[in-house]
């Protein structure tokens, strides 16, 4: 067993009685979910916040999605491709899940996309959306909660030309995602990149890539860099003083999950998002309240997807009348009425989101505790650049 699960599986157990409920065999065995997340290493932050977002809605809805008494396996992907397809496998074969959800890098994903979709198991991605799998490699078994990995880094893009920034050097690890952010960046952005800079998956020391920022004077950076490399990049950027001499922009660098780490240094700095905790809607207002009251903690964008993924299926099962079978929820999933904390929200012709997209920037809420706030609205209900290419 500890081949495969080497997190933790969590079951809602709250009892379905469903002798009494006149439901056929599709039901009757309750929803059993693999839950696909990084867990271990400094990016574990990430998946720890996702994977208690999903969780979150699940116990929300009574332990039962969609009425079905609903077990939940959490799986640590160890961010290593090999690991998570082995584990996915054991998932697949042997615990039999209904469905597979979570996954928060793109690495990880471009390696148990397929066999999960081959299988024909619904798969609800709930962060990492790298562009093969959004334009021509879609699939009508994968619904994201999040965005597609270019569209963050474009709301940067079009801020960055919008300040007037005419020289910009843009730095991401070199992997598939780090890819697309400079591609979603360039995308909108009217000046001149003046250098590239990858660096490699998991780096922590960024002293001869400051060295290079510096010397070249550019109007401002751009860069992704998640979890804990984006820690390390905040402190040695204040550390080497550029922070006050070269504008910092971001996409999954400065949120929730590195803020209790870098704290002061990140204050003022800007990146992008989908969602904030300050979006004024009912729905996002009750979720931070309720994800702070239970974890302690303060949510961040990955927290809200992970929220999300679970009230979608919740949604979707309660229309289906709780029969989970793929040909059933299938349809169901494209158009189910839930209520996004991220307030507008529907699927685009590949399944991946059309949402808004804010300029947010971190601040000091209280004491000690650290949040982004959404301050302006760059993009209106956009979906990406490659669902022109999805043929389902």
């Amino acid at each position: 067993m500890k081949r495969f699960l080497s997190a933790v599986a969590v079951s809602a157990t709250v009892g379905l009685g469903v002798g009494g409920m006149g439901l056929g065999s599709a039901h009757a065995e309750g929803l059993k979910i693999g839950f696909l997340a990084t867990l271990s290493g400094p990016p574990a932050v990430l998946g720890e916040h996702m994977r208690d977002g999903f969780l979150l809605g699940v116990e929300e809805a009574g332990g039962k999605l969609g009425g079905l008494e609903t077990e939940v396996i959490v799986v640590d992907d160890e961010l290593k491709p090999d690991a998570a397809l082995t584990k996915v496998q054991g998932l697949l074969e042997r615990d039999q899940v209904d469905m597979m959800a979570g996954v928060v890098f793109s690495n990880v994903m471009m390696a148990v996309y397929k066999p999960i979709i081959e299988s024909e198991t619904i798969f609800i991605g709930s962060n990492a959306g790298p562009s093969p799998i959004a334009g021509r490699g879609c699939s009508p078994y994968f619904f994201s909660t999040s965005w597609q990995n270019d569209q963050n880094h474009e709301v940067m893009g079009r801020y960055a030309g919008q300040q007037g920034f005419d020289r910009v050097i843009v730095m991401a690890p070199n992997y598939q995602a780090g890819k697309d952010a400079i591609a979603g960046f360039k995308r909108h952005y009217t000046g001149e990149v003046i250098d590239e800079i990858y660096t490699s998956l998991g780096q922590l020391d960024f002293s001869a890539e400051l060295a290079r920022i510096a010397d070249a004077q550019p109007d401002a950076i751009f860069t992704f860099m998640p979890g804990g490399m984006g820690v390390n990049l905040v402190r040695q950027y204040d550390q080497a003083g550029l922070k006050d001499l070269i504008p910092f922009l971001s996409a999954f660098t400065v949120d929730e999950t590195t803020l209790p780490a870098t704290k002061e240094t990140a204050v003022g700095l800007f990146s992008a998002a989908q969602w904030a905790p300050n979006l004024d809607n009912p729905a996002n207002a009750k979720f931070v309240r309720d994800f702070e009251a239970k974890y302690g903690y303060a949510p961040s964008l990955y927290a809200s997807q992970g929220y999300d993924a679970a009230r979608l299926i919740d949604a979707a099962l309660k229309v289906t009348n709780g029969d989970k079978r793929p040909e059933a929820l299938l349809p169901v999933l494209k158009t189910a009425p839930f209520e996004s904390v991220r307030g507008d929200f529907q699927f685009n012709s590949n399944q991946f989101p059309i949402q808004d997209y804010y300029l947010t920037r971190a601040v000091n809420r209280s004491g000690d505790t650290y949040v982004t706030e959404a301050v302006e609205k760059i993009f209106d209900d956009v979906g990406d650049a490659y669902a022109g290419s999805c043929r389902m």
